[in-house]
């Protein structure tokens, strides 16, 4: 028997010495610390699962998944039917400007969080923001769009939702364009209009994209940080202060222990709600 060539695992290799040592070690290590007290420095003790307990039993760690509960009803469904319209939108091949179009819905992803950030607490603030000052323009009272339990969420919220609707804009899009022209041609011959089009052609066959979108969204709204960090620092009054800022105040606190079971707690949680968005999104020739 010839023996096997190392050389294609020698090529491979580095890549699982990397992925083990940033990967797979530092998640083993989190979940060990997880079970356990540690300052940062001195003896870890060993807790067993009093940091889990502790956290299911704050107040404060159901109010910050209560917030990006809520910021997930404000975000999620808007953008994924904004981000279907927009791929419509481009996916037609007659629309003028299409290129431009495409850049400009992708810009405000490219760009830097912190710039976006400082934008939104100029144009939001009380005393000074344009958006105040157009309102007293009209005769309309000022808003604390930053400083009140009422606005501070849907504040963070549109400001997300501007930032990465371009980027559920490229997803659907993507998907869309997957789907075969001679369907369409064929409905149009049936005599289906651009309605039934979209409803019974483009709908059902971009689910599967619709549910990548609602996966990845609903883990990035559990996990946003820096959005409520610089613009509200998680207030006012604790409103704003999300799930994935929540954990950074373990961390910044030197609660390692509780901080690793706080990101374990929420792997659990987007896990289960990514499984649910699965099975609903699911097209229906896959329902078992």
């Amino acid at each position: 028997m010839r023996a096997p060539r190392l050389s294609p695992y020698l090529f491979i290799a580095p890549f699982f010495v990397v992925f083990a040592a940033f990967g797979i070690y530092p998640l083993i290590y989190a979940l060990q610390l997880s079970f356990m007290r540690w300052r940062g420095a001195g003896a870890a003790h060993w807790v067993g699962v009093d940091n889990y307990l502790y956290l299911l039993t704050s107040p404060d760690f159901w109010a910050s998944l209560g917030n990006s509960a809520v910021m997930w009803l404000l975000i999620v469904p808007i953008q994924v039917v904004a981000g279907l319209g927009g791929a419509v939108l481009l996916a037609n091949a007659k629309l003028r400007l299409r290129g431009f179009f495409r850049v400009a819905f992708i810009a405000p992803f490219v760009t830097p969080l912190v710039a976006m950030a400082q934008v939104w607490i100029v144009v939001f603030d009380q005393d000074y923001g344009l958006i105040n000052y157009v309102l007293n323009l009209a005769g309309l009272p000022d808003v604390g769009w930053l400083t009140s339990t009422t606005w501070s969420k849907p504040t963070l919220a549109l400001l997300f939702l501007w930032k990465t609707t371009g980027f559920a804009i490229i997803i659907l899009l993507a998907g869309l364009q997957a789907v075969p022209g001679g369907v369409y041609e064929a409905a149009s011959l049936d005599g289906a209009s651009r309605r039934r089009q979209f409803w019974s052609i483009t709908v059902p066959l971009v689910r599967r994209s619709m549910a990548f979108l609602v996966v990845i969204q609903t883990l990035a709204v559990f996990q946003m940080f820096a959005e409520p960090f610089v613009v509200t620092e998680g207030g006012p009054y604790g409103s704003t202060t999300t799930a994935g800022l929540y954990l950074y105040d373990h961390i910044t606190a030197s609660d390692l222990g509780t901080g690793a079971a706080n990101s374990f707690l929420l792997v659990l949680l987007v896990f289960g709600l990514s499984l649910v968005s699965v099975r609903l999104l699911r097209p229906k020739d896959e329902v078992s």
